[in-house]
């Protein structure tokens, strides 16, 4: 715990002015707030007595009492103000570490995470880190000043009584050292179930199409309700033992006040002489004190509950910062310009080191040729172009880009290469025309719309409500899938990159509008490496080359009449797609 607080106020060093302001503020403030007893005190002692009321003085007290507390109150308020300046900027600096790490990490660690546990953390874990912070600090500094401070005024009014408050101080802190060790664990809990649950209602929430198609709804209620109920379980054991702290130790402190009250009467009275004398003024100052000194045990036990909750977030978001990133680019070759060329010489890789899949791979692809990948699903076709872009490192063998190995170039330098669409469309939330020129923001609207032309976009952007300043979100705001794939054809097309991968980039396309688009592909990859992933094979029928890959190998290679001429398994694979024909 101590050790996530540590860092925590690491990221608080860059704002030591508010912390330094709050600090101070907050000294003024509890100081002038301990300072109103003793004026209490002295009003009382002035009202003592048939016939012994001093107006004059009265009047000047209550002048000077009604000043300290506003001044304390507005010294309150500016460490307030300092505090939540430290507290918003220290959790933005977490946030942007957070979302920057995100952007760093290998592509591993996302594919092995679940999407909802990683937005909860940036949204709802960095949020509790927040509040328990800034109520934390505010109440921790405070309460520890008034409890110095209010010790202090007591000793100087009475030595003897103050010493029994702080005898009887440990009770109270024994009390709530023990119910706050107790809801440590069921808060950790709850935070891991909070991701869970997070996690969960993401994926559901994006697949309600597959959900209502498949009638999973009460199995996704179920699912959702264990989760859900775990939840309940782990917090109401957690709220019950930190809702326990307070009235617990305020029940301490109460025995505190009434020993307090006692035995200040009874010196007032003059009853017992070991305690000394003082005045009704003087206990009326030392009663609020007591008062003052308990009150802040009871906020203190409350921060520790919220600063439990705030570290348990704290350790699940650090968990991501703390993740290992990628290799660093730093004094790699960035690499300007590529002929084409490719060569992948006795490349090796799995995503399991126990479970092999690309084995022995070599290939020589020539300036200007495309490259068609065909084979069954899982034989490792998009595992190479992952391999191709780095976004998984291979385990041995080497791959060069115009005689350059990719893993002496940057990154970003590498991928400017290559243009590359998905099977699956992504788009984000903003106008077409934003979509559209995503890879280059600064085109002009007539490249475009030149570019929306050339896969035949054209035509339907235009018929949108505000056409091509039409607002679009991630989902596609009612574009169908042929429609979204067009968009993200044309985003490539907008880029003229001097080497395209096409992974099935026209599977949601009608046959009319594909063979279309097939022809702008024909215009924009002449003279470019082209790598084509199609599980129809009528449309890489004229690829250069054909690879057939299985079980991680490529078992055959050719063009399409070499292969159908071999007779062998790609022979067999078009055929039967053609079988009706």
């Amino acid at each position: 715990m101590f050790k996530t607080l540590l860092r925590i106020l690491k990221y608080a060093k860059p704002y030591k002015l508010s912390l330094i302001a709050a600090i101070v503020f907050s000294f003024i403030g509890v100081m002038l707030s301990l300072f109103v007893p003793v004026i209490v005190g002295k009003g009382v002692d002035i009202i003592v007595g048939e016939g012994n009321v001093n107006f004059t003085e009265l009047v000047k007290i209550c002048i000077i009492l009604a000043a300290a507390v506003v001044v304390s109150a507005l010294f309150q308020w500016l460490t307030s103000l300092a505090t939540n300046r430290l507290s918003y900027n220290t959790i933005k600096d977490i946030r942007i570490d957070y979302f920057n790490k995100l952007g760093k990490v290998p592509l591993k660690f996302i594919d092995g995470s679940a999407r909802g546990e990683l937005i909860g953390r940036a949204v709802n874990d960095i949020e509790t880190v927040s509040d328990g912070l800034i109520q934390g600090f505010t109440q921790l500094f405070s309460g520890v000043v008034t409890i110095l401070g209010t010790l202090v005024f007591m000793l100087t009014i009475n030595v003897k009584i103050a010493f029994i408050v702080v005898i009887l101080t440990p009770v109270s802190l024994f009390t709530a050292a023990i119910i706050t060790k107790l809801s440590h664990d069921s808060f950790a809990k709850q935070s891991d179930f909070r991701g869970e649950l997070s996690s969960f209602t993401e994926e559901m929430v994006g697949s309600q199409k597959v959900i209502k198609a498949f009638s999973y709804e009460k199995r996704s209620e179920k699912k959702f309700s264990e989760i859900n109920d775990n939840i309940k379980k782990s917090g109401v054991r957690s709220v019950f033992f930190s809702s326990m702290t307070n009235p617990t130790t305020r029940f301490v402190n109460g025995l505190i006040y009434a020993a307090v009250g006692a035995a200040g009467a009874l010196s007032a009275k003059g009853a017992v002489g070991f305690l000394g004398t003082i005045t009704k003024g003087q206990l009326s100052s030392f009663l609020l004190y007591s008062n003052q000194y308990t009150k802040p045990f009871n906020e203190i036990s409350g921060v520790v509950t919220e600063l439990q909750n705030a570290v348990a977030s704290a350790k699940r978001v650090f968990a991501v910062i703390d993740e290992p990133a990628e290799s660093s680019d730093e004094n790699k070759m960035v690499l300007e310009h590529c002929d084409g060329s490719l060569s992948i010489k006795n490349v090796e890789f799995s995503y399991i080191p126990e479970k092999k899949l690309i084995r022995n791979f070599s290939l020589d692809v020539k300036p200007g040729q495309k490259i068609a990948i065909v084979g069954p699903t899982g034989c490792g076709k998009t595992t190479v172009i992952n391999l191709l872009l780095r976004f998984y490192d291979i385990n041995s063998g080497v791959i060069r880009l115009s005689g350059i190995d990719t893993m002496e170039m940057t990154r970003s330098s590498l991928r400017s290469q290559f243009g590359m669409v998905l099977q699956d469309t992504w788009l984000f939330s903003g106008t077409v025309a934003e979509n559209i020129a995503y890879g280059k923001p600064d085109a002009t609207r007539e490249e475009i719309i030149e570019a929306a032309k050339a896969v035949h976009a054209h035509s339907f952007i235009k018929r949108l409500p505000q056409g091509y300043d039409t607002l679009i979100n991630e989902e596609g705001s009612g574009l169908s899938q042929g429609q979204k794939q067009l968009i993200s054809i044309a985003r490539i097309m907008i880029t003229d990159p001097p080497m395209l991968i096409l992974d099935e980039a026209t599977s949601s396309i009608d046959i009319r509008t594909e063979q279309r688009i097939q022809r702008a592909f024909e215009k924009i990859m002449k003279d470019k490496t082209s790598f084509i992933i199609a599980h129809r094979l009528s449309t890489i029928k004229n690829a250069d080359t054909i690879l057939v890959m299985k079980d991680g190998n490529i078992i055959e290679q050719g063009n399409h009449q070499q292969l159908m001429d071999k007779k062998g398994f790609y022979e067999n694979l078009y055929h039967s797609q053609f079988a009706s024909a």
